[in-house]
């Protein structure tokens, strides 16, 4: 494990062979939800000895329909974040969107995410990189693993060496998306840890109704394969009841599918290792 991953996790206890997990719900919708998310999967991460990053979007700049439901208020939602961070003794994580959010962001979160269509904005990686944050760049739906080395450049170049690539499939067609499994070792080539998002790479973007579909029956699928072809951490959106979240309830896991699913993953890796 990468120094800099070993020190954000040092206040859990954790088997250094397994793989780290980034969860929760996709955006902050109340303090009770966090919570309740937080405590679940906290309690599970440190029974099979999971590393854990807590991570809820403090706000959602990219949604389908002008309708949707974007945050609670940044600052509030900020605090939140923070809140399960210390109250868990977890790492949290939040995505930014634009340059100016990053400094801000940085003072409530461990690690800032940058999302897949924005993996190529310059000033946004840079600004990130200059928080000190760890920074996870999720690979553009529109890039292959290799060309991902520009974006772990930039950062480097900015003085920061702490970073993550996150592989989230790529654009099939218009409402569809596929996983490309030779991107895990590829990005690996770039020196960073890689993440498997097993939710948004499951997405139907681009549905007429402003909503966008998903598959979440496969996430168990996305994520044995991750494991299986050397994905150093996992990223999974998780909910009580994805039927009523406000973002992203078609392809996130039902809360109480997760431990089963991790339980499995757990032997999976120690069978791959």
């Amino acid at each position: 494990m990468k120094q800099f991953l070993t020190d954000l996790f040092a206040d859990q206890s954790y088997d250094e062979t397994n793989f780290f997990l980034i969860a929760g719900p996709c955006v902050v919708e109340s303090e009770e939800l966090i919570m309740e998310v937080a405590d679940k999967v906290s309690g599970i991460c440190k029974r099979l000895g999971i590393p854990y990053v807590f991570k809820a979007s403090y706000r959602k700049a990219n949604r389908t329909s002008a309708n949707s439901f974007t945050g609670i208020g940044d600052e509030t939602a900020l605090q939140l974040v923070k809140k399960v961070g210390s109250t868990y003794k977890l790492p949290t994580t939040s995505d930014i969107h634009a340059h100016d959010e990053a400094a801000p962001a940085a003072k409530y979160v461990d690690i800032l995410q940058i999302p897949a269509f924005l993996c190529r904005q310059t000033d946004l990686l840079i600004a990130a990189a200059e928080t000190g944050k760890v920074v996870n760049v999720k690979k553009g739906q529109f890039l292959s693993g290799p060309s991902m080395k520009f974006a772990v450049d930039k950062i480097a170049k900015a003085g920061n060496d702490k970073i993550i690539l996150t592989e989230r499939g790529t654009t099939f067609g218009y409402q569809d998306l596929v996983v490309d499994y030779r991107n895990i070792p590829w990005m690996h080539e770039h020196g960073t840890p890689v993440v498997m998002d097993c939710t948004h790479s499951l997405q139907q973007p681009n549905q007429t109704s402003g909503v966008t579909g998903g598959n979440p029956q496969l996430i168990s699928t996305i994520a044995k394969a991750a494991i299986a072809t050397g994905a150093d951490g996992l990223f999974i959106e998780t909910h009580p009841n994805p039927a009523v979240a406000k973002s992203d309830g078609a392809n996130m896991l039902k809360l109480e599918l997760l431990e089963d699913l991790l339980e499995k993953l757990v032997k999976l890796r120690k069978a791959v290792l």
